[in-house]
């Protein structure tokens, strides 16, 4: 049996954030419910191109797969009746909307322990609940602008720049599912529920750690560095060779002696300069200067198991086709297979969360609606046939 096989959520979830947040619990075997308002044709990623044909996309697949799907509208009597019945049979209610949005929708605890007293309502919004930008709309590039990351990405001349994937979003969802984990865990051992206020705007705060802490503690304003360099290790960044990119890392003393001799300058590390980290630091520019021409005589490809041998930690700069074509992602099985009556066959990254020896087994995200009936079999009365 799966970790979460015994765990039902409804999930009132749109786009990324939610969803990405839920998959990783449906993956590892709950219940996960998608609750669609037919007023609007579900949740909107399903028209996401491209990629997209009627109410399907490669984009909702991806957020989507092992779950199920109703259509309810939670502001009609109707909705509202079925929605509170599956409560009742339910662990948690899981939503992505606007701040003050659950609260309207009635789908906050106060509003729902009368029809279960345990039931955990985890709420990931852009601003959180009950403060004053809760009616603000959040998105994942905004909360990058105003939160500080577009200050850190990218080159010094560079415009301000977001990170190539929507982390806020990704991250947020992490954020909620490990929300939902540990709020269940209270819920059942104390059979009461509760609200649970996750934010996108903390959680990109949150993710500024160390630079924060440096300017909060010591005002220390931090800045960007050329070629992806990290801010205080000295050498940790891109070097161009004769071929293409490489990452170079030296974390520790004995990588930068280790890294020194095999790119055949053993006589930087007596060089006053250089002697320790926050010499290195001071004297970057020179230094990735001399490893400038040393790594620009040879090819990435003669470089990266040279440096490997040395023990130096290195990867490639890769495309996203070379990085999933990498023999690893077979190794470690990261790509997964769904049929679809669309796409034939949908392939995507698996999630990374991986317990037990349970095999992994999935399903292609739901068609809007496809589990209606076997749903509200669920809470039928005797004399109600469901639908």
């Amino acid at each position: 049996m799966k970790p979460l096989a015994d765990v039902r959520i409804l999930a009132v979830e749109q786009y990324g954030a939610g969803p990405f947040g839920s998959v990783l619990l449906a993956d590892l075997g709950a219940d996960v419910i998608k609750i669609e308002d037919p007023a609007v044709g579900g949740d909107i990623s399903r028209y996401i191109s491209p990629h997209q044909e009627g109410d399907d996309s490669l984009f909702f697949q991806t957020f989507n797969r092992n779950k199920r799907s109703i259509t309810l509208d939670l502001s009609s009597d109707e909705g509202r009746r079925r929605f509170t019945k599956l409560v009742a049979v339910s662990d948690v209610v899981y939503s992505n909307l606007r701040g003050d949005v659950p609260g309207r929708l009635r789908i906050r605890y106060d509003a729902l322990k009368e029809f279960n007293p345990a039931i955990v309502c985890v709420s990931l919004s852009g601003y959180g609940l009950d403060n004053s930008r809760s009616t603000k709309p959040g998105y994942d590039y905004l909360f990058q602008g105003e939160t500080g990351w577009m200050s850190l990405t990218g080159d010094q001349s560079a415009p301000p720049t977001k990170t190539g994937l929507s982390l806020v979003d990704f991250s947020g969802g992490h954020v909620a599912a490990l929300t939902v984990l540990a709020a269940l865990h209270a819920a059942r051992r104390d059979g009461i529920g509760c609200d649970c206020d996750v934010s996108l705007y903390d959680v990109a705060m949150n993710l500024l750690t160390y630079p924060a802490t440096w300017y909060l503690t010591a005002g220390d304003v931090p800045r960007r560095s050329d070629r992806s360099a990290h801010p205080s290790l000295v050498p940790f960044q891109n070097f161009p060779t004769a071929t293409g990119w490489i990452v170079v890392a030296c974390p520790k003393e004995k990588f930068w002696l280790r890294l020194v001799r095999a790119v055949g300058a053993p006589q930087l590390a007596d060089d006053p300069r250089f002697a320790d980290f926050g010499a290195r630091h001071r004297h970057g520019a020179e230094l990735v200067a001399l490893l400038d021409e040393r790594f620009l005589t040879r090819s990435a490809e003669e470089w990266l198991p040279l440096l490997e041998a040395a023990g130096v930690p290195c990867a490639p700069v890769r495309t996203v086709p070379e990085a999933l074509e990498d023999p690893f992602v077979r190794e470690r099985g990261l790509v997964v297979e769904t049929e679809h009556p669309i796409w034939n066959v949908v392939r995507q990254v698996r999630s990374p969360v991986r317990v037990g020896e349970t095999a992994p087994e999935h399903r292609r995200a739901p068609r809007l609606g496809q589990d209606e009936a076997d749903i509200l079999a669920l809470v039928a009365d005797p004399e109600e046939s469901p639908g």
